[in-house]
């Protein structure tokens, strides 16, 4: 859990740190994930963040169901939950005008996140918006992988540099590779085998086959 914490705490307060320095017209700009521009990818992120915190108040479920790796699994990602999804983060990103709203939003969102998990018991279970119910820190982890991944399309849509966190990367690529060390012979770093596993950049057959032989886990993000 520490580590999983720790790695959000990163990922949260670098992404922060980029949105204050944003421009008004950067969140019109077009982001990779279809129908969203900036301020609709980052009102997802921010309410993904957040999410933690009405969970944490509802009554725990008896045993967990899911990992963090099922949690990505195809079969959540329906047509009406990715429509639900896409339309929900436009209607919160109604409420956030400029950059200041924006930053403020996002900040305090994972902010009260972090301090909710930090008042619980180890072996704390939660259940999903999905209805499962899993153990807290694989549902954290859950959040590095939304944070760090929309972070990469968000650099994209901006015209910069990955500014993917270290402990970010290494908590997301454990959980791709079930902890055990990427493919030699694909000699990836992180950033490219996080984005090859998350549909975000193309793969040869060969790479493809590589990846399922070592156990790369691939993971959806809906449409």
């Amino acid at each position: 859990m520490d580590d999983v914490r720790a790695a959000f705490r990163d990922e949260c307060a670098r992404l922060e740190e980029v949105l204050g320095g944003l421009a008004p017209p950067d969140l019109d700009r077009l982001t990779p994930c279809p129908s969203w521009q900036v301020r609709d990818l980052v009102a997802h992120v921010r309410t993904g963040a957040g999410r933690l915190v009405d969970m944490l108040a509802a009554p725990a479920p008896d045993r967990a169901e899911v990992d963090a790796a099922g949690y990505f699994g195809t079969a959540k990602f329906t047509p009406k939950v990715d429509e639900d999804r896409i339309d929900s983060a436009r209607r919160a990103a109604r409420g956030s005008a400029g950059v200041p709203e924006v930053v403020a939003g996002f900040a305090r969102a994972w902010r009260d996140a972090d301090a909710a998990v930090g008042g619980q018991p180890p072996g704390r279970l939660v259940r999903t918006r999905h209805g499962d119910a899993m153990a807290l820190t694989e549902f954290l982890r859950t959040r590095v992988v939304e944070v760090g991944v929309h972070g990469l399309d968000l650099a994209v849509a901006l015209d910069r540099r990955p500014w993917l966190t270290p402990a970010a990367a290494a908590v997301i690529a454990d959980l791709l590779t079930g902890g055990r060390p990427g493919p030699d012979a694909l000699d990836r770093d992180p950033v490219t085998l996080i984005r090859e596993a998350t549909g975000r950049a193309d793969r040869t057959g060969r790479e493809r086959d590589l990846s399922a032989d070592a156990g790369v886990r691939r993971l959806s993000f809906g449409a």
